[in-house]
């Protein structure tokens, strides 16, 4: 019997393979944040964009455009001057980018704000801002990071 012996020598190889192979470990977090400034307008649709930059604590930066558009009983024009942001659950900048799911509600009469957690899989964004304009609503949407200019 042949096969004790080509089974021994396959489980072999296999040990073998496993142990020179390089393994997937997963990488550190980091720490990754948004500096931002939009504006928009709703009334029943809700669009909003502008420009930012993400900065991250292992040094990296990129320049990012930030949108969003919603649907909800909303209406009003505002602009967010220093809006800030902090990522959950980043181990590469590039994790930041991408589509959001989103839902807020938010009311403002010439000082305007918004405070809200987005999610993208396991990536998390806590956002907070402050600027003016006329606003009152609740929506639920999307919020896209895309790289910038």
């Amino acid at each position: 019997m042949r096969t004790k012996p080509l089974a021994a020598l396959a489980a072999t190889c296999a040990i073998v393979i496993g142990m020179v192979s390089p393994t997937t470990a997963r990488a550190a977090d980091i720490d990754c944040k948004l500096t931002y400034k939009l504006d928009g307008w709703s009334f029943i649709y809700k669009q909003t964009s502008g420009k930012g930059t993400v900065t991250c604590d292992n040094g990296q930066s990129i320049p990012v455009h930030v949108s969003a558009k919603a649907v909800g009983l909303t209406a009003g024009k505002w602009q967010i001057d220093n809006g800030k942001g902090r990522f959950t659950d980043v181990h590469s900048i590039n994790d930041v980018l991408g589509r959001y799911v989103q839902a807020s509600a938010n009311a403002g009469i010439v000082k305007s704000g918004e405070a809200q957690v987005l999610t993208k899989g396991p990536v998390s964004l806590a956002l907070a801002g402050g600027g003016e304009g006329i606003n009152l609503g609740v929506d639920v949407g999307a919020f896209k990071i895309e790289r910038g200019r």
